[in-house]
């Protein structure tokens, strides 16, 4: 007689199986009966503590446990209602293998959770024939209880910038440790009261640590950054820098146009990206392309020069350096007669803090912006977050150093 036994795949403490039975069109399902083992007290599910009575019992409730190989197993699971003298009232009976709240056991919450940090709550659900509201309640409880809490611990440099997380100008902004690329917090808007709700988690000490920050030049992150860590160096961006001059360069080819012959007009039209790319990435027709648009157009030509020197402002360590790049960059620039270059070399010397700043703390914030690609795949992979906290937690988890 085979001694083969199902107790050893339910090693349950305080309950004992009473029967089992196999269904379903491909005896692919089984449900396990499940009562309390007499032999034990009960314990409160709230505080853990030994029922005084047993208030009412014979109440049964489903489970859903581990698969058996293919097979769902289900477990019917006799409870009691206890009277706990510690919590003054009626409470439900403690389960070992499962919490009061809960329609699934711990290890199978425990395989949800594991198998969301690979695939998405929508294929979990699918694998293992659960509603995706369960799913995700579950991974979320236990990325709350992981990365719930805010680590601001042993932190010197901060990188903080914002991602667009819907359409209609939805923004998170995101903080992170610049050595360890991990992110810290995420907070919904880019404001100024979102980064107060990420100070407000630093005590005065560790705000008195910060050394640096690395940002780009947008008001309301400098804003707060100087009200709550004055002494901390702000630091503006590097690739930020260049894309707000590229912007201009744009802005200023598109008036070339219009003023253009219609001869000239074929020559400048796709030089767009052309103007903006780096040389190195420029395909061989592209580079006679440009090379034809420089000669044709002085203001551009001109424009392209500085868009290579305005690089030079972060290739040095030295402030005067630095300094005397700036001011030269600045000259030749005033040269050019157009309002988006006068705008941007005024929005420049007004910046002109945190240019100078780089020569001591040569920061950026290069890193976060792989740190948001990274953050862009994880939405565009579950088709957008409609919960910001969620999306946050999943963001933790997938940059914890």
């Amino acid at each position: 007689m085979s001694d083969l036994s199902i107790a050893r795949y339910l090693p349950f403490m305080r309950v004992k199986i009473t029967g089992q039975t196999v269904y379903g069109d491909d005896a692919n399902s089984a449900l396990i009966k499940l009562s309390p083992d007499l032999r034990y007290r009960p314990l409160c599910h709230v505080c853990g503590g030994p029922a005084a009575t047993v208030h009412t019992k014979g109440r049964s409730r489903f489970i859903r446990d581990l698969n058996l190989a293919a097979a769902q197993v289900w477990l019917q699971v006799e409870y009691r209602k206890i009277w706990c003298h510690t919590c003054g009232g009626v409470r439900v009976e403690q389960l070992s293998f499962a919490d009061a709240s809960r329609r699934v056991t711990h290890r199978l919450a425990r395989y949800i959770y594991d198998l969301c940090k690979v695939m998405t709550v929508k294929e979990v659900a699918e694998h293992l024939d659960l509603d995706p509201k369960t799913v995700k309640q579950i991974d979320k409880e236990y990325l709350e209880e992981e990365f719930g809490a805010t680590d601001t611990d042993n932190l010197s440099i901060l990188m903080i910038d914002e991602i667009a997380v819907r359409r209609g100008h939805r923004y998170m902004t995101v903080v992170a440790d610049y050595f360890s690329g991990r992110v810290i917090w995420m907070g919904p808007n880019r404001d100024k009261e979102t980064l107060d709700q990420f100070f407000v988690t630093m005590t005065q000490e560790q705000k008195d640590a910060l050394e640096a920050a690395a940002m780009d030049m947008w008001e309301p992150f400098i804003n707060r950054v100087r009200h709550h860590c004055p002494q901390a160096k702000i630091v503006f961006d590097f690739f930020h820098l260049v894309q707000s001059f590229g912007k201009v360069i744009d802005q200023v080819r598109r008036d070339e146009y219009r003023k253009a012959t219609e001869q000239d007009k074929k020559v400048l039209k796709g030089s767009r990206y052309l103007l903006l790319k780096n040389p190195k990435n420029l395909k061989d027709g592209q580079r006679d392309h440009l090379q034809t648009v420089l000669e044709l157009n002085a203001t551009l030509n001109t424009l392209y020069v500085l868009k290579d020197q305005l690089k030079l402002i972060y290739y040095y360590s030295d402030r005067e350096t630095v300094k005397r790049v700036l001011d030269d960059w600045c000259t030749m620039a005033d040269q050019i007669e157009h309002p988006s270059v006068k705008a941007f070399i005024k929005r420049l010397r007004f910046f002109e803090y945190g240019i100078l700043n780089h020569a001591d703390y040569p920061i950026g914030t290069s890193r976060l912006e792989g740190i948001n690609n990274k953050i862009k795949v994880i939405k565009r992979k579950a088709y957008g977050f409609h919960d910001d906290q969620y999306f946050a937690l999943k963001v933790k988890q997938a940059f914890a150093a």
